[in-house]
C-alpha cells in the first residue's frame, strides 16, 4: 500500500511497481537448479508408486527418515546425491521402476557434468557407484546405464 494525494492509502497495483530487471541465472545456479529438479522428480516417483508416508517412502528408498526427507524436499546437499545414496537406493528391494528410471537418468546427468563439478569429481563419483552389481530391472533397462571403471551392461549383461 502507498498513500495517495487524499492522506488515505491505497493498495499497490501491478502498474505502480517497476518490473525488475530479468537478468539470467548464472549457469551455476541452473545447474542446481535442474538438480533440484531432478531430486524433485525422484520423490514424485516414489510418492506416485504409493508410497505416501516419509516412513514408507524412507524404505522404498532404503534409507533413513531423514534423507529420505531431505530427498523428499528436494534441497539435498550442494553436491547433490553421493553415490553412497544412490547405490542405496538402487539396492533396495522395494524402490519403484519409475524412482529406478530417475535415479539412472540423475546418475547419467550428473556423469554428464549437468549439475557441475570437475572432471575428476565426476570420475571419483562414477567410481564410487556400483551399478554393475545390481540386478537389472526390465522396466528400467536402457542406455542408462553408465560406464563404470570401463565396465557397461549391455542387455543386462556385463561386457
Amino acid at each position: 500500500m502507498e498513500p495517495n494525494s487524499s492522506g488515505g492509502l491505497r493498495l499497490f497495483s501491478a502498474s505502480s511497481m517497476q518490473a525488475p530487471s530479468e537478468r539470467p541465472l548464472p549457469v551455476s545456479a541452473r545447474m542446481k537448479a535442474r538438480q533440484s529438479f531432478k531430486i524433485r522428480e525422484l520423490a514424485q516417483a516414489v510418492e506416485s508408486a504409493g508410497f505416501l508416508t516419509l516412513d514408507e517412502q524412507a524404505k522404498a528408498l532404503g534409507l533413513s527418515r531423514s534423507t529420505a526427507w531431505t530427498i523428499r524436499r528436494a534441497s539435498h546437499k550442494a553436491n547433490g546425491l553421493s553415490a553412497s545414496i544412490i547405490n542405496r537406493m538402487l539396492a533396495a528391494p522395494e524402490l519403484p521402476p519409475l524412482a529406478r528410471t530417475k535415479i539412472l537418468e540423475y546418475v547419467e546427468e550428473k556423469g554428464a557434468g549437468l549439475y557441475g563439478g570437475s572432471q575428476k569429481q565426476r570420475r571419483k563419483f562414477a567410481a564410487r557407484l556400483s551399478i554393475e552389481k545390481l540386478p537389472v530391472c526390465r522396466e528400467t533397462e536402457s542406455t542408462l546405464l553408465p560406464e563404470h571403471n570401463g565396465i557397461t551392461r549391455v542387455n543386462g549383461e556385463l561386457s
